[in-house]
């Protein structure tokens, strides 16, 4: 009954309906003319509820209609949602307190590229390369190199005052500093990979669209990112030079090694 309800208490609005009824059906006209049908039951449902209120040969909402008709609009919008998101619960520690939050696992491409499995069951992305490209998402925003999209409202250049010395640098100096690690990662990934991991981690663009983008055949930015994220986690985190092997000889005063066998 919520459906049928929640279109006549939208009907209603706050002017109330003039009702007939016939046939276990109820006709409804508004003093502007529109004129809907539903059933008997969705009236008396609403009676029962307390959400409208009848007069004679007129029906009016209640105030708790509103009330009513928003959490209905507002779980029929979380319904819909819910299709397109995966709900997970994470903890945010802010001010020295923690606290529980939901959180959409599949916000970005890359969070829902991090839960898929192989064959074997494993992850098809390693969890270094996920850290790897949201790291670079993190640097990539916080370093505000995302185009803007909407109109600024700042004074032309015309209109600026000129600049002085040192006028250059504007920005903070995290900014700066997070703007030379995306250039740096950018170029420890070639260019022939770092396109691919921007789009995705950065733009949040779909492998679909990175390859139609690209004219790159089906499937194929799947394993371009993958690559790409291993070669930013090895930028980001160097393996480990291998031992030096240096072999030290000790001899006495006048020590002369032999050289060849004579």
């Amino acid at each position: 009954m919520d459906r049928p309800a929640a279109r006549l208490l939208r009907f209603l609005g706050n002017g109330g309906c003039r009702i007939s009824e016939s046939a276990g059906r109820v006709r409804l006209a508004r003093p502007d003319g529109g004129e809907i049908s539903v059933t008997a039951a969705a009236m008396a449902a609403c009676l029962r509820q307390g959400l409208a209120v009848r007069r004679g040969e007129r029906l009016f909402a209640t105030p708790e209609a509103r009330s009513w008709l928003r959490r209905f609009l507002a779980g029929r919008e979380e319904a819909f949602l819910d299709q397109h998101r995966v709900v997970e619960v994470a903890e945010l520690r802010q001010d020295g307190e923690t606290r529980a939050v939901r959180i959409n696992a599949v916000a970005s491409p890359l969070a829902a590229l991090a839960r898929l499995r192989d064959r074997g069951g494993a992850a098809w992305l390693s969890p270094d390369a996920v850290a790897a490209g949201e790291r670079l998402a993190r640097d990539f925003h916080y370093g505000a190199l995302q185009p803007r999209v909407t109109q600024s409202y700042e004074a032309r250049t015309g209109e600026r005052p000129r600049p002085g010395p040192g006028a250059a640098l504007d920005l903070r100096d995290s900014v700066l500093a997070a703007r030379l690690r995306v250039a740096a990662a950018v170029e420890a990934m070639g260019p022939e990979l770092s396109g691919v991991a921007l789009d995705v981690c950065c733009f949040e663009k779909g492998l679909e669209t990175v390859e139609r983008e690209r004219l790159w055949p089906p499937r194929s930015a799947k394993l371009m990112l993958k690559t790409a994220l291993m070669q930013l986690h090895r930028h980001y985190d160097p393996p480990a030079p291998p031992p030096s092997r240096r072999r030290h000889a000790w001899g006495a005063e006048g020590y002369r090694p032999e050289i060849g066998g004579a």
